[in-house]
């Protein structure tokens, strides 16, 4: 058998691992993750924390909706402007729901729109964040409804607190402090002080909102909806798979609920950005992804419920949670983290079934960047130093293919020979092997360990917001994008447009992967050719379908994936050369440049 069918059995060997990972490993962790689920919302039943109902007026559904601008327009508002986010909290309800994030345009043109994470409940794709008391022997609380006042402070920044202030019916004083740091973290205390005679006892709660289902990337690759970390458990549920959790058909309810007792935290996830709930490390909790409505009006939520809170006559009680509302930035997550306590936050990445993977090549390659400031670099680099770990197993494997080029004449003359006989052949290429020293399977390793690298590394460059409009040279500005050109219409020399999607931009690949087509049918020329002549067909092929293929994946993928073939053809035909193995493709150039006559 040629060396060529290493990539096919490559393929087969690699997909026969995932099928066997998901069989052996995923498939028990979430038999665990579902058992686990189930004895947490049993403890939490028990505990009776859900006797005292958070108020679902935060999370109807809106039957009439206006402009974004025109809904912010009907509160009273407090303006939020902080080193990386700009937006306002409505004073009715005393919503956080409208948040620009400032380093993040919609468009790599940095004079577009900033990307908008929160809007108001009556404003299309409404999202926002609530926060409130419950109980039953409080009188009125506040909720969605309540119109607050601005006690203290005048705009919410850095180092400057607002604080908004309401008095119930019975004499019962409300403030809720809001605080933000440098980055995407709110911090809101609530605080009541009860002037009445009679204790009273109160659940503080969040809750976060998202009314209609959001347009996702709808790919098995990624994770977008509920998740979070609970103890240690990380959770994590689709938009389509909410009405799977069945509380109360009656309120239309459906809620898959969690509890923590010592850290945790819960929210809605996007490809780049996130909203999550995360109470004080120690605290315990009940956390719960909710939907409510249906059809074309859905409202999923994620809410927290922290402990009771008793509030003696004359006394004054308060509990504090962090909002975390922003950009999913690896680095970010990781400190709050380890500044929160929130175990499992990093993990909001999705980074996938190749973890142990997609974690040091992401810190590698950040790192690398962080010196060079270019991430097209950093992954040529990182394409560099991943085939100098791999070169003593490419070593061996170009040495046998280098000895396997030596022998094809005498291949050839076995097969010839016995070419009536498939097992008499089959017999003599495998003393010929044994004789030489050659084994005709080394070819495999170097591939087996490149398709979990290339899976890897395009999940890195798929799920990362560092790579979301991060330039290279010339005119690729997104390497999270396809190459933006097109041979359709010479590259932009022509007056038309390619369209963003479909056949017509599948057909019209661009300049990076038409490199990488041109690297990899170099880099094929110094394989042995393969005898069957219906393989030598699929083989001479397969730069062009690799061509086309990968020019709808990210620049960043194409421009490794052609710098792992420019530094293999190095490497490969270094070696082989060293073996005497003549490289067909240097000797047919120099032939056609005259320099050696033909035989």
């Amino acid at each position: 058998m040629g060396d060529q069918k290493n990539l096919i059995l490559a393929a087969v060997l690699s997909f026969l691992v995932i099928g066997l990972w998901e069989v052996f490993v995923i498939g028990p962790q979430r038999m665990e993750l579902e058992r686990a689920a189930q004895v947490q919302a049993e403890i939490a039943a028990e505990k009776g924390l859900d006797e005292a109902p958070v108020p679902s007026g935060g999370v109807e559904t809106v039957v009439s909706l206006v402009d974004r601008v025109e809904a912010l327009k009907e509160t009273d508002r407090v303006i939020i402007d902080s080193p990386r986010v700009d937006g306002s909290i409505s004073l009715k309800g005393g919503r956080i729901d409208d948040l620009n994030l400032k380093d993040y345009h919609i468009t790599v043109d940095k004079t577009s729109p900033e990307v908008t994470l929160l809007s108001p409940r009556n404003a299309e794709s409404a999202y926002y964040a609530l926060f409130g008391w419950a109980g039953g022997n409080a009188g009125t609380l506040p909720g969605p409804s309540t119109e607050w006042t601005l006690a203290e402070g005048d705009i919410l920044d850095l180092g400057k607190p607002v604080t908004l202030a309401w008095t119930n019916d019975t004499g019962l004083e409300f403030r809720q402090k809001y605080e933000i740091d440098e980055n995407y973290l709110f911090t809101i205390t609530q605080t009541v002080s009860n002037q009445t005679e009679e204790a009273r006892t109160l659940v503080p709660y969040g809750v976060i909102a998202r009314h209609g289902e959001p347009e996702t990337q709808g790919m098995y690759l990624l994770h977008e909806g509920a998740i979070g970390g609970f103890d240690g458990i990380t959770e994590s549920i689709d938009y389509s798979d909410f009405e799977d959790f069945e509380l109360d058909v009656a309120e239309r309810a459906r809620l898959a609920k969690f509890t923590a007792e010592d850290n945790g935290w819960l929210g809605l996830t996007d490809k780049y950005w996130m909203t999550a709930l995360i109470p004080t490390k120690g605290t315990s909790f009940t956390g719960a992804f909710k939907l409510a409505g249906r059809d074309a009006a859905p409202v999923f939520s994620a809410d927290v419920r922290m402990p009771p809170v008793a509030v003696a006559a004359g006394a004054t009680q308060s509990a504090t949670i962090q909002f975390f509302a922003g950009a999913k930035q690896a680095d970010v997550l990781k400190m709050y983290e380890e500044k929160l306590g929130a175990d499992s936050f990093y993990d909001a990445i999705d980074w996938g079934w190749f973890f142990f993977l997609t974690k040091p090549f992401f810190w590698l390659l950040n790192t690398i960047y962080k010196l060079v400031g270019n991430f097209g670099v950093a992954i040529i680099l990182l394409t560099l130093i991943v085939k100098m770990v791999m070169f003593p197993l490419a070593y061996k494997s170009y040495v046998s293919m280098g000895r396997m080029k030596k022998l094809q004449p005498q291949t050839e003359k076995i097969r010839d020979k016995h070419k009536e006989d498939p097992q008499a052949m089959q017999k003599a290429m495998l003393e010929l092997y044994k004789k030489e020293k050659v084994n005709p399977a080394s070819g495999c390793l170097p591939i087996l360990f490149q398709i979990p690298v290339f899976f890897s590394l395009y999940k890195v460059l798929f799920v990362t917001i560092e790579m979301r409009h991060a330039p290279f040279f010339g005119w690729i500005k997104d390497l999270s994008a396809p190459d933006p050109t097109s041979f359709l219409n010479l590259f932009g020399a022509l007056p038309w447009d390619i369209p963003e999607t479909g056949l017509i931009k599948t057909l019209g690949i661009g300049i990076w992967p038409i490199i990488m087509g041109v690297t990899m049918w170099l880099q094929m020329q110094l394989n042995p050719a393969p005898p069957d002549p219906i393989q030598k067909k699929i083989f001479a092929w397969m730069p062009v379908l690799f061509t086309f293929m990968l020019g709808a994946f990210p620049a960043g993928l194409v421009i490794y994936w052609t710098a792992n073939n420019v530094l293999t053809i190095i490497q490969q035909g270094s070696i082989m050369k060293s073996q005497g193995a003549e490289i067909e493709i240097i000797e047919k150039i120099k032939r056609w440049r005259g320099k050696k006559k033909p035989e």
